[in-house]
């Protein structure tokens, strides 16, 4: 099983969150146990822009056995198509472009996406299993 992590699984347990700390290690342990866990390109520098330096970031990610996982050019494309419908549907809505590479990332390169952001993953996502620790 191939779970892709969302940013703010990670800076849940990194930031050592008062209300979601627990639940989102809890949740990140049981991931790694059944498979391998990746993070995209956008997730990495997300997460990393927390740490004070590369080898620390990279211990900390070597450490939780989290992949580096770069986006593919197919679902960069999706990403780009399903924000443009996004933006025509939601005038004045502000979901930048990440959110849908991160989410397209996990449809076509992972089996599911760890995240607390469950209600716009399944508004244009329908078919991306979604794993919330908040649930």
């Amino acid at each position: 099983m191939i779970t892709a992590v969302d940013t703010n699984v990670l800076l849940d347990i990194f930031l050592d969150d008062s209300e979601f700390s627990e639940k989102s290690s809890d949740m990140l342990r049981k991931c790694i146990r059944e498979g391998k866990v990746i993070a995209c390109d956008i997730v990495w520098a997300e997460t990393a822009a927390n740490f004070k330096s590369e080898d620390e970031f990279r211990r900390i990610m070597d450490s939780l056995e989290i992949e580096f996982s770069p986006l593919k050019e197919n679902a960069a494309f999706r990403a780009g198509h399903l924000w443009k419908s996004y933006r025509k549907e939601t005038p004045g809505k502000s979901k930048i472009i990440a959110d849908f590479l991160i989410a397209s990332h996990a449809k076509l390169q992972a089996e599911r996406l760890l995240s607390r952001d469950r209600g716009f993953y399944r508004g244009y996502f329908k078919d991306l299993v979604v794993l919330n620790p908040a649930d």
